[in-house]
């Protein structure tokens, strides 16, 4: 397990690199429009996230290797060419490389869950989300940098290429997806989706795509507060501050002996990221940052949880896909509805929407589900008691 949450620290640095270094390749290198560097972002975003249910359910069903050969090679091709060709073409193989994207956050979160038990899952999980938290906070800052010292082409073409070396690490090292005793009782055979995909695995989604969206939200909103106080030299110190508050919060909720719900952490990320919208200048913005963050890594890692308690063995690989399909939906989500309310009220109503959109979501499926139970229960009565009657 150490050396699966190592390998997946470091490969998403690079993963995280590569996402800033598109948009810098368009504008700088290609002389192309921010719109049409945000259009090759959501294209690639939107089939990497429509990769991930398929993709989960190969690796159900022909494991590790038989999964990520494919995308290796294809990855390989399309990366080896992109750099170097213009708009257009850039923006088609870009689009097949997400397609079959190798499914890094799949398998480092299934191989964490096949390598720990019920008892110590939470801290695991909770590692593997802080190993995230660092890497976004990282991988744009080197893209960044490495861009400024070097073309864009060539530094976008060594991160693809360090991305395929990590699936043939991947696939070198071919770590267990399911516990030994899962192997051995049910070989490759994936269990049915019906098995699993109900209401409560569908709301947990919704839930989890809410706290990205919060998140995505607050980040967008950070960037607006920070202009609107003019103190653009502190951006990266409030979003590195938030960032250790996640991190800080992972590592607390991990070293819990007990579980907390997905939403009731949903519902505190949101009341915790009200009190930003009321910041005066950077430093009660990065204060303020910094308790939101507590919640951010917790609320992730409690839905991964929860999600592998729910999910038997042989469907988490398509589950955990559905998962971080529900997450890239619900970055876009968040910055499309923190835009839309910058624009109408400036920073606090950012803000205010994110936090409104974790406290709804938060409280809202909880009280759904539990009528749902009722409504279930009210059904079976009459139906247990003809049974008793005959």
């Amino acid at each position: 397990m150490r050396n699966v949450l190592l390998l997946g620290a470091l490969v998403r640095i690079p993963f995280f690199a590569g996402a800033v270094l598109l948009a810098l390749h368009v504008v700088q290198t290609l002389h192309g429009s921010y719109v049409q560097a945000g259009a090759l972002s959501t294209i690639v975003t939107v089939c990497i996230a429509l990769s991930g249910p398929w993709r989960g359910r190969l690796l159900d069903r022909f494991g590790l290797r038989r999964t990520i050969a494919p995308s290796i090679l294809i990855g390989a091709v399309c990366w080896s060419i992109a750099p170097f060709v213009d708009y257009v073409p850039l923006l088609i193989l870009a689009a097949i490389a997400g397609l079959f994207d190798v499914p890094i956050f799949t398998v480092v979160r299934q191989a964490v869950i096949a390598a720990t038990t019920e008892q110590n899952r939470q801290p695991a999980l909770a590692l593997e989300a802080v190993s995230v938290e660092c890497a976004f906070m990282v991988g744009p800052i080197v893209g960044v940098a490495a861009a400024g010292i070097w073309s864009t082409t060539m530094v976008l073409f060594f991160v693809q290429m360090t991305l395929v070396l990590a699936g043939i690490l991947l696939w070198v090292r071919n770590p267990p997806l399911r516990s030994a005793a899962d192997a051995d009782r049910a070989s490759s055979v994936a269990v049915p989706r019906r098995s699993w995909f109900r209401l409560e695995f569908a709301a947990l989604c919704v839930g989890a795509s809410a706290a990205i969206a919060v998140l995505a939200g607050s980040e967008l909103t950070f960037v607006s507060a920070i202009r609107e106080f003019e103190a653009q030299q502190w951006l990266g110190v409030v979003l590195a501050v938030w960032g250790f508050g996640s991190v800080v919060g992972g590592l607390i909720y991990g070293a819990l002996h007990r579980s907390i719900s997905t939403y009731l952490l949903l519902a505190g990320l949101g009341a915790v990221t009200l009190p930003m919208a009321f910041a005066v200048g950077p430093v009660s913005l990065a204060i303020t940052g910094l308790v939101a963050g507590f919640f951010c890594a917790p609320t992730i890692t409690a839905s991964i949880d929860q999600m592998s308690r729910i999910v038997p063995e042989g469907g988490r690989g398509e589950a955990i896909g559905w998962h971080s399909a529900a997450l890239t939906l619900g970055n876009g989500i968040g910055s499309s509805l923190a835009g839309i309310a910058i624009d109408a009220g400036g920073f606090p109503a950012g803000f205010g929407a994110a936090a409104a959109l974790g406290l709804v979501i938060g409280l809202g499926i909880p009280l759904l589900l539990t009528l749902h139970r009722r409504r279930h229960a009210i059904h079976k009565e009459p139906a247990a008691a003809g049974q008793v009657g005959a």
